[in-house]
């Protein structure tokens, strides 16, 4: 099963970092958040992705191309074409990374009918490129199987950003919680799509629009809950947020050695 990548994005929440890069190659830890997202994915086994560039696809480009170079050591001849010899091999060598540039400002279901040809007639995983979260990948597809939907949505409830405060009509404080989570479920990407997604998608679409809605009238959209880590990084704040954890080397999305 292929993995389609969403890393298209302006990034507006978090222009002091994607002024000149897409949120997707925003770093932790020295390595852009799409490599983490990448290893989570290869860790239980999908090892082909189509990544749906935009907004500075140059810059995904261009670290993928040279993945070889940044990673091992070479040897290079300096007359001619400089024939290349590379030392070693890296974790990532069996990997099939196809760079698909789907325009800068294409909206989420435009940028996947624009890849349907590197996917054809098969299942597929689709997520954001910017979300972090130790999904257990293998339960998500029985679960999609289970309900037989045409596009199944990983959800959780997330932490609230602040506090929340109980009190009494004379204004004093019943109980406070610190960060409690959210009453309702959200989609955090992580989906299980069935090549009939494509039939559904318009050029102009946002996928979390009319396509989801269209699916969930028709009883096609299914969910799996995920009670784990998730993570996104749509702010400064989130970023750091997943630096700390990873510093710490209590990276809870890493699942790999």
């Amino acid at each position: 099963m292929k993995a389609v990548i969403l890393a298209g994005g302006l990034g507006t929440r978090m222009r002091e970092e994607t002024e000149f890069r897409p949120k997707p190659m925003v770093e932790i830890g020295g390595k852009p958040i799409l490599w983490h997202l990448m290893k989570i994915l290869s860790s239980q086994g999908i090892r082909e992705f189509v990544v749906c560039t935009g907004y500075r696809g140059d810059v995904i480009r261009d670290y993928f191309y040279n993945y070889s170079f940044r990673n091992l050591d070479f040897t290079t001849r300096l007359e001619g074409m400089g024939q290349v010899k590379f030392h070693g091999s890296h974790g990532e060598s069996d990997w099939e990374v196809t760079i698909a540039d789907t325009g800068p400002l294409t909206m989420t279901g435009g940028r996947i009918k624009k890849i349907q040809k590197y996917i054809g007639d098969e299942r597929f995983l689709l997520t954001y490129g910017d979300g972090l979260a130790n999904v257990d990948l293998s339960a998500l597809v029985k679960k999609h199987e289970e309900l037989r939907s045409a596009l199944t949505i990983t959800t959780t409830r997330p932490t609230s950003r602040f506090g929340v405060v109980s009190r009494d009509v004379s204004g004093k404080v019943i109980e406070f919680l610190e960060k409690p989570p959210s009453s309702e479920d959200v989609n955090i990407g992580y989906m299980i799509a069935e090549p009939e997604l494509f039939s559904l998608l318009r050029s102009d679409d946002v996928l979390e629009e009319r396509p989801l809605r269209h699916l969930a009238k028709e009883g096609k959209l299914g969910s799996f809950h995920h009670d784990g880590f998730w993570q996104p990084m749509d702010t400064q704040r989130e970023s750091q947020i997943l630096n700390d954890l990873w510093a710490r080397d209590s990276a809870p999305w890493k699942l790999w050695e």
